[in-house]
């Protein structure tokens, strides 16, 4: 059976000078360009494919990936506005309908907004900007410490909204934030904790930084020093910011390993900076 707007591992049937032909199931041939084909693919050969459907409801191969899947949320350019509704790229040939009754707020061609893939009553793949309708607002499914995957929404007084694992929301606190984000941006968190009412809090950090990790960070630290003649401009009382984009690692993290490169002699800690010894 085929999936819609998911991978589907499809049989090769035959493949001719212009196009393979795969098995679709109850949907019969489905032709596929060769230039979308691995090379020397045969006929029984297994192949990945994402399906949609094309204006005429016919299910279409591709082995493009699109931005996201069925039941997922990425962040989208309005590549197009008129009577019908928007229409976002995604990277496939056909771009994402966006009708103007799953429209959080009217669309302008050229705009960004978060959209959530799913299938209108005809069975097509269509796109939604009422995030809120789709994703929900706790789940007591999730585990302190777990790793998710994150898209960044919009900015709150506490720090900024995130979309856990495509089904939920989160919060990352501003004051825990040691990087630049911005609503649409795909990126790892993990869970810091599940409130009894469902509500996610959610860190960058990942806990238990493990010894050998710190050591990474303390050789980097003392790599730069050595590169900068023995001194560099950050303590641990430096920006978050600062402090990712030099070393790439939260402010705790850094703070840590300084602390070990201090313990071991190796450095002197001053009101400007940190010295080699």
């Amino acid at each position: 059976m085929l999936h819609i707007g998911q991978l589907n591992y499809l049989n090769v049937i035959e493949v001719s000078t212009y196009a393979a032909m795969l098995d679709g199931y109850q949907s019969g041939r489905l032709p596929l360009s060769l230039q979308q084909c691995p090379q020397g693919l045969a006929p029984n050969d297994k192949l990945e494919v994402f399906i949609y459907l094309d204006a005429a409801g016919d299910p279409v191969p591709t082995t493009l990936c699109p931005a996201a899947h069925l039941g997922q949320v990425a962040w989208l350019e309005v590549v197009d506005v008129n009577d019908l509704g928007a229409f976002a790229h995604w990277g496939l040939p056909k771009d994402l309908f966006i009708p103007f009754s799953e429209q959080q707020y009217p669309l302008n061609k050229g705009a960004h907004s978060l959209v959530r893939i799913y299938q209108d009553n005809q069975g097509r793949l269509a796109g939604s900007t009422r995030i809120d309708y789709w994703i929900s607002d706790d789940s007591h499914e999730l585990k302190q410490g777990e790793k998710v995957s994150l898209i960044i929404g919009d900015k709150t007084e506490l720090g900024f909204k995130a979309i856990i694992n495509h089904t939920c929301w989160g919060l990352l606190y501003g004051n825990e934030l040691y990087r630049k984000i911005r609503k649409g941006l795909s990126m790892d968190g993990y869970i810091k904790h599940v409130r009894e009412d469902g509500k996610v809090d959610l860190t960058l950090d990942q806990r238990g930084f493990s010894a050998d990790k710190i050591d990474i960070v303390s050789s980097a630290i003392l790599a730069s020093l050595k590169d900068n003649d023995g001194f560099i401009g950050l303590t641990d009382k430096s920006p978050p910011p600062e402090i990712y984009t030099a070393f790439r690692v939260s402010k705790k993290i850094f703070k840590q390993a300084i602390g070990a490169l201090y313990k071991q002699r190796r450095i002197t800690l001053e009101a400007s900076g940190i010295r080699l010894i």
